[in-house]
């Protein structure tokens, strides 16, 4: 780890992220959507470490509380999709043939509906919601962890020690748990490090367009969407949500680059 000091940075952002997350249940500077109007746009200030927005709410007390609900939005997107997904894999990498053939062109068909796209189709079904966010953002989840898994599971379907466990009698099932999913960990812990970057990035366009969380639960994408009415008046409103969201996602991209070059054993040799 001391020979990257890019994820050792990476891992000083998502603490501090996670720090924040953690602090917001327990405590906040102001309820984070108590209005005080008379108290609107003020600068940043020893009462309002980052002033308040234009109906009076404390900045910081709604950064710390939305860096939760990126948390809880990602974690449940990306390990719905993560789940999904890698079962999907690792059965087609199990069965072949037609099953295979079928299941991945399941997979083909998620990608062609991009979580806005998928949001967009919920909403007018279901309405807008934390709900809505997370199914938009699993359906593509779902299909890259598909991908991913495949392609890793099928590596090591053609591995000696895998056939070697089949000449001794065991079953598709009993090999996959006990040999393909080990060997295939790594990759997708990284990729799931990397996706949950994009969905903090798709909640906040989700939220943003008034697809994802419903008020007065704070969100970072919210805060974008409130901002941009006074954008000549008071800039700094844009600022804050859109320097959260930049370092949120620099820093799980950071880790995952990270976990790549710590866990992928040719690149150990190498060093």
């Amino acid at each position: 780890m001391r020979r990257h000091p890019s994820f050792v940075a990476g891992c000083g952002l998502v603490g501090l992220w996670l720090a924040a997350v953690l602090l917001s249940l327990a405590w906040t500077p102001y309820p984070p959507t108590e209005i005080d109007v008379p108290n609107r746009l003020l600068l940043p200030s020893a009462a309002h470490w980052l002033g308040t927005d234009s109906l009076g709410r404390d900045i910081a007390s709604l950064l710390i509380v939305g860096a939760r609900t990126s948390l809880l939005v990602g974690v449940a997107a990306v390990g719905l999709g993560a789940l999904l997904g890698t079962a999907i894999g690792v059965l087609g990498a199990a069965r072949r043939g037609w099953l295979d053939a079928l299941l991945m062109r399941v997979a083909d068909f998620g990608f062609a509906f991009p979580a806005l796209l998928s949001a967009l189709m919920l909403a007018a079904l279901a309405g807008p919601g934390a709900a809505t966010a997370v199914a938009a953002i699993a359906v593509f989840n779902t299909a890259v962890f598909a991908r991913i898994s495949r392609s890793a599971a099928g590596a090591v379907w053609s591995r000696d020690f895998v056939l070697a466990a089949r000449a001794c009698g065991r079953g598709r099932w009993q090999v996959t748990v006990d040999h393909v999913l080990p060997n295939i960990a790594a990759p997708l812990i990284v990729q799931a490090t990397i996706q949950f970057a994009v969905a903090i990035l798709a909640e906040a366009a989700l939220s943003y367009l008034g697809l994802g969380v419903r008020p007065p639960q704070p969100s970072w994408g919210r805060m974008l969407n409130e901002a941009q009415e006074m954008m000549f008046q008071a800039p700094q409103l844009a600022l804050y949500p859109g320097v959260a969201i930049a370092l949120a996602v620099l820093g799980l991209n950071l880790v995952g680059d990270g976990l790549r070059d710590l866990l992928d054993p040719r690149l150990v040799r190498e060093r």
